[in-house]
């Protein structure tokens, strides 16, 4: 959302800063929530729409939809304009519940809520819009905005610098009305007390304040702020709930995006700390959203955590690793320069050294996968040893394969085991087999040519080749 699409002013409200102890009340009512992410974002100087940059490995937009989901919503609606297509592919992985609403053209927020509607039809309740490019709301304060009486509540903040933000217009305890900054006086303009753009409102009001707007405006589009002062002259209430300005940062630019990842990244760090983790250089650690990390597990320099990781306590990831959608219990070492990626699930005490990749397979209680080895589909059974460069080649270039190593297996370095295939409990393959049949339990497998020696002709090739190169 752009900077002067918001609005503020003074009065009272509620406070919910980031970090507070205070729990607002749980909202009494159904809630839907409404995510506005149809802006091109022009300012990013990207293709990509703007909500689909990333931020701690996760689009913009899903930052949205988590802050909302904290409210438990009856329903979720993702307003799409720009790049509908990929914003509705992303919100599917992201939110398979929410529902996409399509803005073919930008008309101003009032105008998005409006394709959000026809969705939100039969719903009694209160709805609270969001929008997709404000990633650090926090649920204490959703749960404040949700749960306030007013028939109108809109999310205000007391900015630092006020520049080209929307104020908020007070008097005592009422929300006035809205001033988005291009149709301010410069007296408005003073007023410190800034919108953030985010609002809940009761179903039905909303969509007949919606279905009233107008766009006689500096820029000819439909505000949803301008529903304060319709709801106002009806007698509505409205009202003012305020947070820190921290909450409220919208990302317009990719500096504003560094700015936030580094804010973002600061956060977790500390976070995880506070929490008993041992970070041996914090500042070269990076987090994702949901990155779950117990009590006395260790993280080495330059380890990256993508969406859906858990480390369990007592754990250690050595330096330069990268882990997403991967889970690690207790006891087990990752690194240095180990990858792994989704579907991989480390038992306790597993081993998994430098240059080895796990996707999507499960390895068992005591595994030692010590180096340059991939492993994707598999399943490997307790205490077996995997061999350095071992390789499941679980994909035919049309559909992936299983591969199943029993428990004690030994395999042999430089193995490629052929899925689908299996190698039974404390079965062995020699070096350098290519395994293509299953190998039985206590059984050896050898899949590799016999060797033969030919004395003196490694000399004699070389004398030849050096003959022709006139050496």
């Amino acid at each position: 959302m752009m900077a002067d699409e918001r609005g503020a002013g003074q009065g009272h409200s509620e406070q919910v800063a980031p970090g507070d102890s205070h729990v607002a009340a749980a909202p009494t009512q159904p809630v839907a929530l409404v995510v506005l992410a149809a802006g091109q974002g022009s300012r990013m100087l990207s293709d990509l729409p703007k909500v689909l940059h990333r931020l701690g490995g996760v689009p913009l937009v899903g930052h949205a939809l988590a802050a909302g989901r904290s409210l438990d919503p009856a329903r979720v609606v993702v307003v799409a304009g720009h790049g509908a297509e990929a914003v509705t592919k992303a919100v599917g992985k992201l939110d398979p519940e929410a529902q996409v609403a399509l803005q073919a053209e930008q008309l101003g927020t009032g105008h998005a809520v409006a394709q959000a509607l026809p969705l939100l039809e039969g719903f009694a309740g209160r709805v609270v819009v969001l929008y997709g490019d404000t990633p650090f709301i926090s649920a204490e304060t959703l749960a404040a905005l949700a749960a306030h009486p007013a028939d109108v509540v809109v999310l205000g903040f007391e900015a630092a610098d006020p520049g080209r933000y929307g104020r908020l217009i007070v008097k005592g305890d009422t929300l006035d009305r809205i001033v988005e900054f291009k149709d301010a006086d410069e007296a408005t303009r003073q007023v410190a007390l800034c919108n953030s753009g985010v609002m809940a409102v009761e179903a039905a009001l909303l969509a007949d304040l919606v279905g009233r707007l107008g766009n006689d405006n500096a820029a000819g589009e439909y505000y949803l702020t301008d529903i304060v002062g319709l709801a106002r002259a009806e007698g509505r209430t409205a009202a003012v709930v305020t947070c820190d300005e921290a909450e409220t940062l919208g990302i317009n630019t990719r500096v504003e995006l560094a700015a936030a990842e580094a804010a973002f990244q600061a956060r977790k760090r500390a976070e995880a700390v506070e929490a008993g983790v041992a970070l041996a250089d914090p500042a070269t650690v990076w987090f994702a959203p949901d990155t779950a990390i117990g009590r006395d597990a260790v993280i080495g320099q330059n380890v990256v955590f993508g969406p859906g990781v858990t480390v369990e306590s007592g754990a250690e990831i050595l330096p330069f690793c990268h882990l997403e959608g991967c889970h690690v219990s207790a006891g087990a070492t990752v690194g240095p320069f180990a990858r792994l990626r989704p579907g991989a699930e480390l038992s306790g005490d597993v081993h998994v050294g430098n240059f080895v990749e796990i996707k999507n397979s499960v390895l068992d209680a005591g595994v030692k996968v010590g180096h340059l080895t991939y492993l994707g589909d598999a399943h490997v059974g307790e205490r077996a040893n995997i061999g350095a460069g071992t390789v499941t080649c679980n994909y035919d270039g049309v559909g992936k394969h299983r591969t199943e190593i029993g428990a004690d297996a030994f395999i042999g370095s430089d193995t490629m085991l052929v899925a689908p295939v299996r190698v039974g409990a404390r079965a062995m393959t020699g070096s350098g087999s290519v395994i293509t049949a299953d190998v039985p339990d206590d059984a050896l497998g050898l899949g590799r040519a016999r060797q033969v020696t030919k004395p003196g002709l490694a000399a004699r090739i070389m004398q030849a080749l050096r003959a022709a190169k006139g050496r």
